[in-house]
């Protein structure tokens, strides 16, 4: 009995030393701009860029295969900080993909829904929770309101709804959005310098 434990441990302890030294040796590494775009992007992993997800689309962009300005989600802010990370121009979000909307979330009427699964089917992120012919539900703080749930529901049980604004979802509006522009700005400072 102690020599079948010895044993086995012996060849645990071997294996998990050839083990190791695979996953060193043979560490493949990912392209570290495809990461660094990949973070930039919302994470909706909707598809309107034409891409399946936003790591592809992602490694579209560093591969100069697709612009920067093909993501509705992250609109005109996720534009300007891939300009910048790329020492890209900035232009404008591309029509053909979408509009930029508020962030939203989708809720589901749960009295309504008659458990068909279609929206678990169509979730990219498995946000919905639900079984076949039982009641689904959102998982609001993994929703990111890409919307590809309703089409599919035969009942039109799932609704739209804006997210609410908190202390985390609060942000600052740019100076522009207050009706400040940059000459203004800087009268206001020279004025104020003299």
């Amino acid at each position: 009995m102690l020599s079948a434990i010895l044993v086995v441990g012996l060849l645990a302890t071997i294996f998990g030393i050839v083990l190791g030294f695979s996953a060193v040796k043979f560490k493949v590494q990912g392209d570290p701009l495809v990461e660094k775009i990949d973070k930039l992007l919302p994470q909706t992993q909707c598809g309107q860029c034409g891409y399946p997800g936003c790591k592809p689309y992602a490694a579209a962009i560093a591969n100069e295969a697709a612009e920067i300005n093909q993501c509705p989600p992250g609109g005109e802010q996720t534009i300007q900080d891939l300009a910048a990370l790329l020492n890209r121009e900035i232009i404008p979000l591309n029509p053909e993909n979408g509009a930029e909307k508020e962030k939203s979330v989708v809720i589901i009427d749960e009295e309504t829904c008659i458990g068909c699964t279609l929206c678990i089917q169509a979730c990219p992120i498995d946000a919905i929770v639900g079984a076949a012919k039982q009641m689904h539900t959102i998982i609001e703080s993994e929703c990111t309101g890409c919307d590809l749930c309703i089409p599919p529901c035969p009942v039109d049980c799932i609704i739209i709804t804006p997210i609410k604004k908190d202390l985390t979802t609060w942000q600052w509006a740019k100076p522009t959005e207050l009706g400040i522009n940059n000459s203004d700005k800087q009268a206001q400072v020279a004025t104020d310098d003299q």
